[in-house]
């Protein structure tokens, strides 16, 4: 579905949230840089723009990995046209069987991607495997707005409006739809927070932002 998509993705994630989702990034990348990392891997990067994000870190090595090789193509060429392919590189790999040795990265992102994950808990704990030792985790992610009027109007949105337009620009009608069906399904907050410490991590926080639109999660192994 996502190599569907790919060509679009990029245009239809800055379109459908009015270019909010630039900012979210940003404040990932601040809680990435907490301790200076000199190795950060990108989990579901797609076509690499929480990556690309994290080169303002200067670390020494940026890797992303993804299932989807179309949208990590799209993320080779935005990375070379940015002369960042000396400090980026994007791989194949799957999110529940990451292809590194253990202990490896100081920071592990991820964006809009453990929704996703087949087996959440699964996922998270390769997560966990591959950082090191006081190693953070940083975890963009949907979730529902509790308040009125933002919860009403984002419903309406996310069911009606935001599907027909994916629909419209990407030729692909199961990918709109989808998204707000694993929003909806996806246990966020004070859970995901439980589910990241079951899986072993530590001191996990969620941080809502834009009246909870998304939801900004950290956490230390």
């Amino acid at each position: 579905m996502f190599n569907n998509i790919a060509g679009k993705y990029d245009f239809l994630n800055h379109f459908l949230s009015l270019g909010i989702d630039k900012g979210w990034r940003k404040k990932a990348i601040k809680e990435a840089g907490e301790f200076n990392p000199k190795s950060i891997l990108d989990v579901a990067t797609g076509t690499g723009d929480l990556a690309i994000a994290a080169s303002k870190l200067h670390p020494e090595t940026i890797i992303g990995v993804d299932i989807a090789e179309q949208m990590l193509e799209v993320g080779r060429k935005k990375i070379k046209e940015l002369q960042l392919d000396d400090k980026i590189s994007l791989k194949y790999g799957d999110s529940e069987a990451l292809p590194f040795v253990s202990s490896n990265f100081d920071v592990v992102t991820c964006a809009y991607g453990v929704r996703n994950f087949e087996n959440l808990e699964a996922g998270i704990k390769d997560i966990y495997r591959v950082l090191k030792p006081g190693g953070k985790v940083v975890i963009l992610e949907f979730s529902q707005p509790q308040h009125f009027p933002v919860k009403q109007f984002y419903r309406f949105y996310f069911r009606y409006i935001l599907p027909l337009l994916g629909k419209i620009v990407s030729k692909h009608s199961r990918a709109y739809t989808y998204l707000p069906e694993s929003v909806m399904a996806f246990p966020e907050g004070k859970v995901f927070c439980h589910t990241l410490e079951h899986c072993g991590f530590k001191n996990a926080k969620a941080r809502p932002l834009t009246f909870g639109i998304t939801t900004l999660y950290t956490a230390y192994k």
